[in-house]
């Protein structure tokens, strides 16, 4: 094993092969309260260990997982998922041709084998499905289409998989399935989860049904009352609270606030508990009116917030306040000047159904409510008992405009060796504009040298936090944010701290980053043999 860093709270285990990673994976689950472990996320060869530096410390962490004898462990196999696939991929043909074979063999060897879920990731449900005896290695596309429809089933690598949602990808298609394995209305919503075990048959000769029943809130429209309508949505206005923590086996990332701080204080100013959805604007231009009288606070990127009575009376109000909204009043947000993103909190909290234990709508998997429309209207929450309101919330930070430089700190890691010395020098010392490609899954970061790579051989996938640093081919960084893919085939060359993430999510266009190293890059002693007798 090797331990590698990614972030003050989270670093990667890395093994010589799936069976291991499987193990290991296998290992950790069942030792993860043992251990203080928050999340992991296994991918083809790494496992990414995240945990609470305020219970347990990465040293001893390594030292507990070194110990781990991973070679006589039998991993633990799920139930058994059929699932119907009709052989008419636009690939078919070219798969048999490579590997050598007749398109009947390869539906012989692909129905005929058993397979196991390894890992999740890439979209929620995406399931990476391994068999040892199938012998359908075949490599990814050299051109990866821009769409691929939900349902395709496909192979690369030594994987073979199945799209859960209509999306772009590099996978060779087979073939389909009417099967649907992502399904957010279900109780269960992901079909195939890490260690089930899957047997695929020809629909053409043994036709199979497989449904699961949607849970009944979904089917229902629940009525509620009209206490707050969106004149004006701006950019883009969402509705966000903490995020979803623990939903890594189904391939879903945290999501939630890009700036947990404004949306602490926001919740704290109304007395809410600091969780609370809020509404999440993007450069201002959001409107709404309040048909019942309510406290709302709002928080984080600076604008001008103005408030319009029913009798046409119009006034500002400050940020990091209390603001007492009477039935009629009009709340507007003004274009932001400092800083990205703003939040707009209501006593009591909004009324909505959670979606995986969250009301954050996560941009890349598509899971949660959906980004609010003008004219859409909210209820509040009843307050089941009167709670304290904060009167003195400080400004967490100072918001970035346009052109100004932000110094991030970051840990090195974990493929800080695949660069160059040079590009590991450019990292740091040149600036980095954000290009107007940015948005919740990342910035796009465009600099005058290109990071180059001393390693160039394929990457296999790997699970990435919020903060990482990944460098595409190009060399051009794009910094994840809070609803980043939670694997990807790119290396990492560093992570954003923790403490500077709220920072990262308000960072705006044509703004420049500078990269701070806090130390330098260093895989941390954990050798199995060492401590095997500890």
């Amino acid at each position: 094993m090797r331990f590698l860093p990614v972030n003050l709270s989270a670093f990667m285990v890395e093994l010589q092969s799936l069976e291991e990673t499987m193990a290991l994976t296998d290992l950790l689950r069942d030792k993860s309260r043992k251990f203080a472990i928050e999340e992991i996320t296994p991918a083809a060869r790494t496992v990414l260990v995240r945990f609470n530096p305020a219970i347990t410390d990465v040293n001893s962490l390594v030292r507990q997982i070194a110990a781990l004898d991973i070679s006589i462990t039998d991993v633990k196999s799920g139930q058994l998922v059929t699932i119907p696939v009709h052989y008419n991929g636009e690939d078919l043909v070219e798969v048999a041709e490579y590997l050598g074979i007749s398109v009947d063999e390869v539906i012989r060897r692909h129905t005929s084998n058993e397979y196991q879920v390894a890992f999740c990731g890439f979209a929620p449900g995406f399931a990476y499905m391994v068999s040892k005896n199938a012998e359908l290695n075949v490599p990814r596309r050299q051109s990866p289409r821009i769409r691929i429809p939900a349902g395709s089933v496909a192979l690369a690598g030594e994987f073979s998989s199945i799209y859960p949602q209509a999306s772009p990808g590099g996978w060779q298609l087979i073939g389909v399935t009417d099967t649907a394995v992502w399904d957010i209305y279900r109780e269960e919503p992901a079909l195939l989860k890490p260690g089930y075990r899957v047997s695929f048959v020809d629909a053409s000769k043994a036709p199979v049904t497989h449904s699961l029943p949607r849970t009944k809130a979904s089917l229902e429209v629940v009525g509620h009352r009209e206490d707050i309508t969106v004149l004006a949505t701006g950019l883009q206005t969402l509705l966000q609270d903490s995020g979803r923590i623990g939903q890594a086996a189904l391939g879903i990332s945290e999501s939630g606030a890009m700036d947990k701080g404004a949306l602490r204080s926001a919740n704290r100013l109304v007395g809410n508990a600091i969780n609370e959805v809020a509404l999440e604007i993007t450069q201002g231009g959001f409107k709404a009116q309040a048909n019942c009288s309510m406290l709302v606070a709002a928080t984080g990127a600076t604008c001008e917030i103005e408030i319009t009575t029913i009798e046409g009376v119009k006034y500002l109000v400050q940020q990091y306040q209390p603001i007492q909204l009477a039935k009629g009043d009009i709340i507007r947000f003004g274009r932001a000047t400092q800083g990205v993103r703003s939040y707009l909190a209501i006593r009591g909290g909004i009324e909505m159904a959670q979606v995986l234990g969250s009301c954050s709508f996560d941009t890349l998997a598509q899971v949660g409510p959906l980004p609010i429309t003008t004219g859409q209207t909210f209820a509040m929450k009843s307050l089941k008992y009167q709670t304290a309101i904060s009167l003195n919330e400080p400004v967490m930070m100072d918001y970035p405009s346009a052109g100004e430089v932000v110094i991030l700190d970051v840990v090195l890691g974990p493929r800080t060796d695949w660069f160059t010395v040079k590009a590991l020098q450019s990292l740091t010392s040149q600036l980095w504009q954000v290009t107007a490609a940015s948005n919740r899954i990342g910035l796009r970061l465009q600099g005058e040298t290109p990071l180059e790579r001393e390693k160039h051989q394929e990457l296999p996938s790997e699970g990435t936090c919020v903060g990482a640093i990944q460098i595409p081919a190009n060399g051009q960084p794009v910094l994840f944010l809070n609803d980043h893919p939670l694997t990807g085939g790119y290396p990492v060359i560093g992570a954003v701290c923790e403490y500077h993430l709220d920072l990262a999510g308000q960072i705006p266009v044509n703004a420049k980053i500078q990269f701070n190293p806090i130390g330098e890059f260093k895989e941390f002693e954990g050798s199995r043999d060492a401590y095997a007798n500890n």
